[in-house]
């Protein structure tokens, strides 16, 4: 009797996690600094990832606008009093250029700056309206992931948008979710990071921090990257106190014979919050699987144990997968 009970009551709970309905996740991807090549594959990958796993679906894009802005001529810079020949005739050659485009643009052409300007910050507006708190609570979202963002993205309210990741809900952000919103600190301190700088791209020997969480995605001790751009971050934005790290590096980024401690990944609590990070997701090689991308540098393995990894970190993120928040200064 017992054993059926027990039975019974495990197909109930397979049935009624059948039957559950996938997290409702935003994706953004809006730049208002350096724009990655990676990005289309990083909306391609995440809506993928939802629909093949049935944890999430990506029911929105927050996105750059699709308004073209006109670029009016601009004078190239003035020639220094050294330059030498060979400057000074390409100089004449681009002064040439700008002199001609100038006599071609009209009264017209500024009227299509401003009309293409205003169709470009409305589009804008639109497009992060979708992270206003009342957007994402009355659509019933679950988590946002900025994948890629940089710069101060115009949300329309900064605060109540911490305050809704606060309350319970997920966040989760790769790369360049760390080269954002430099100068709003409600955003550092729940993401704990600042991007400060990096260097050439180079193979990543990353250590495991926590080779249990679902994030480590089943790889053990270590994961080694071909390639890839690895962050440097601001002294004193990562708090290893308030944050449970996933990977690391123990060498400067560019130079293995400069030990230390140096963050890729990590996941921590922000009230009630979860916030996933990981730095790694500059190249399209990492975000695609597909044999035929140009230029490939990591192996399609290497892809798919870096799709696992977020994939799981954002399971996390929304509660469906378990593993530690816990602060573990100690990892080396």
């Amino acid at each position: 009797m017992i054993k059926y009970l027990r039975t019974l009551s495990f197909l109930v709970l397979t049935a009624s996690a059948l039957a559950a309905e996938p997290k409702r996740v935003i994706v953004c991807t809006v730049t208002q600094g350096f724009r990655h090549g990676s990005i289309p594959y990083a909306e391609t990958t995440l809506k993928k990832l939802g629909e093949e796993s049935k944890a999430f679906t990506v029911v929105d894009f927050a996105q750059q606008p699709t308004a073209i802005i006109p670029q009016k001529p601009n004078k190239p810079a003035d020639l220094k009093p050294d330059a030498d020949d060979k400057t000074k005739a390409k100089y004449a050659e681009e002064l040439k250029r700008y002199e001609d485009a100038v006599a071609k643009w009209t009264p017209a052409d500024d009227e299509k700056v401003k009309t293409s300007q205003a169709a470009w910050d409305a589009q804008m507006k639109a497009s992060m309206a979708k992270l206003s708190p009342e957007n994402l609570r009355t659509q019933k979202i679950d988590a946002v992931i900025f994948a890629n963002t940089t710069g101060d993205l115009p949300l329309p309210d900064r605060d109540g948008f911490i305050a809704w990741i606060t309350e319970g809900h997920g966040f989760c952000a790769m790369h360049a979710g760390g080269d954002t919103f430099h100068g709003f600190p409600g955003y550092l301190k729940m993401l704990q990071a600042e991007f400060k700088t990096h260097g050439a791209q180079v193979p990543a020997d990353l250590v495991a921090g926590d080779k249990t969480h679902p994030a480590n995605a089943g790889l053990g001790d270590t994961w080694n990257i071909k390639q890839e751009e690895m962050y440097e971050f601001k002294d004193g934005s990562h708090d290893r106190s308030k944050a449970h790290e996933i990977w690391f590096l123990r060498h400067h980024p560019g130079d293995k014979n400069n030990a230390g401690f140096y963050p890729v990944s990590w996941c921590r609590m922000d009230g009630k919050g979860r916030v996933f990070y990981t730095s790694l997701g500059h190249r399209e090689d990492l975000w695609s699987d597909d044999p035929t991308l140009k230029d490939r540098v990591n192996s399609i393995e290497i892809s798919k144990q870096y799709q696992a990894h977020i994939l799981a970190g954002i399971k996390w993120a929304l509660g469906l997968a378990e593993g530690s928040a816990e602060a573990n200064p100690d990892a080396k």
